[in-house]
């Protein structure tokens, strides 16, 4: 099983205290458990529980996401071509170069956990705070909608990250687990879609409309549905931002992106034109969007030296970006882009504006606008798929970008990850995986026996 329930995290003290209760009235009942590790949500119950059981699930996203350094952003920063492993350890070093094995661990398992903990939970939580608070108001109905949201994101993680195949297993009530089926990739978009539309449905304001509203286009870019993503962003203001909350006060609250690309002995390292591919993220002077300086840190690996640091967080309680006006605006860009079939010089003109117009707006800092339009299709993907690079750098959504250009603009996978020789691994090359394989814990899952496919 590599899912754990939200409940366990966040109660705890419950469990202590029943180990208190035990001792002295020197009862072997409360000792057995049916699922050990497992605390049954009714253990809480209540408006009370189901508040507790919300707030722990969505930090367990907000871990997941960009809370561990081998969280979802860095982890596929590293797969894609804005991180690079400093490491010693193989779990890190085969994300960065192409060749993911089920059996490493460490790392890998370390993501892959951590969405599946929030995903569980989030349902979890849902399914509480539906029983528990049947209030109508305002507050109730929002709470829902952001917990809807930010599972709907998840779930579209997985399919942005992985290889088909991935199960979305579940946490009953009484603490009982329900293997789920391994699902394709299209599977895991629906599903995602579908918790997104609740949250739209159940949104009272523009806050989490507008979270939800991101989050659908987002996977309908991913189903190639361009208009209908446009549509679901129309309202969506430029000045609009969702950010995942991040705090020193605790380990679990900080910032680990941070943790792993700017301390010094860190795991990663933020990387530039890697593998001949990558984009050249790291301009001097800095592009706003990508800030960054020189230094003289060392790797984790002792070799690895004169590292830059990013400068987009640059301690562990900056805030990370899930959803924003500016992706919405990068969205809209895109579907002009597809509006006519072989793309017209009439669409590149348009979206070289709104490009433009983003390069004005978007930051305090005005950005140099782009010299020229695009004179062909191919010129103008990759302009757009550059600028969305650079304006969402280390949020999360590269990787899928990547896998994007393979599967809905046709480029051979091996013009758009890094390839060749691996520059902090002398004598190693890229691989050819275009995503990443379920760990194998998850064969526990007796419905699972291994990815589906491993196509982007």
């Amino acid at each position: 099983m590599t899912f754990f329930s939200a409940a366990r995290r966040v109660v705890g003290p419950v469990s202590m205290l029943a180990s208190v209760v035990t001792l002295a009235s020197c009862s072997s009942k409360i000792l057995t458990v049916d699922t050990p590790d497992v605390l049954s949500s009714t253990a809480l119950g209540g408006s009370l529980g189901a508040t507790t059981l919300r707030n722990g699930s969505i930090q367990d996203f907000a871990v997941g996401f960009s809370g561990t350094q081998d969280g979802f952003v860095n982890s596929t920063a590293n797969f894609a071509d804005e991180v690079q492993t400093t490491d010693t350890f193989a779990d890190r070093y085969f994300t960065d170069r192409r060749q993911q094995n089920e059996n490493l661990g460490g790392a890998t398992n370390t993501m892959y956990n951590g969405l599946q903990l929030a995903r569980a939970g989030l349902t979890s939580s849902i399914e509480a705070w539906t029983k528990a608070k049947t209030s109508t108001a305002t507050a109730v109905k929002d709470s829902l909608s952001e917990m809807y949201a930010i599972r709907g994101f998840t779930e579209n993680f997985f399919a942005e990250a992985y290889c088909a195949g991935v199960p979305f297993s579940k946490v009953e009530a009484d603490g009982s687990f329900t293997y789920g089926d391994p699902l394709t990739t299209a599977q895991m978009l629906t599903v995602a879609g579908n918790s997104l539309d609740s949250a739209i449905a159940l949104s009272t304001g523009a806050t989490y409309k507008n979270l939800a509203s991101v989050g659908k286009a987002r996977v309908l870019l991913n189903q190639g549905n361009f208009a209908q993503a446009a549509a679901a962003v129309a309202s969506v203001p430029t000045s609009y931002k969702y950010s995942v909350f991040h705090s020193n006060a605790t380990g679990r609250q900080q910032n680990g992106v941070y943790n792993g690309d700017f301390v010094p002995s860190s795991r990663y390292t933020i990387g530039t034109k890697e593998g001949t591919n990558g984009l050249d993220y790291l301009t001097t002077p800095a592009d706003p969007r990508v800030p960054w300086t020189a230094s003289a840190r060392t790797g984790f690996d002792g070799t690895s030296r004169n590292l830059p640091i990013e400068q987009k967080y640059s301690t562990t309680a900056v805030a990370v970006v899930l959803a924003d006006g500016i992706e919405a605006r990068l969205i809209e860009a895109e579907a002009r882009l597809n509006l006519t079939a072989g793309g017209s010089q009439a669409d590149r003109d348009a979206v070289f504006a709104q490009l433009n117009t983003l390069r004005a707006t978007g930051l305090t800092t005005v950005i140099a606008a782009l010299p020229t339009s695009p004179t062909t299709q191919a010129a103008a993907v990759d302009m757009l798929f550059k600028e969305r690079a650079f304006w969402m750098w280390l949020t999360g959504h590269r990787m899928g970008d990547m896998r994007r250009l393979v599967r809905q603009y046709g480029r051979d996978q091996a013009t758009v990850f890094p390839v060749g020789a691996v520059q902090y691994r002398p004598g190693e090359v890229y691989g050819t995986d275009v995503n990443m394989i379920v760990p194998f814990p998850e064969r526990n899952n007796p419905k699972f026996t291994g990815c589906i496919d491993r196509k982007a």
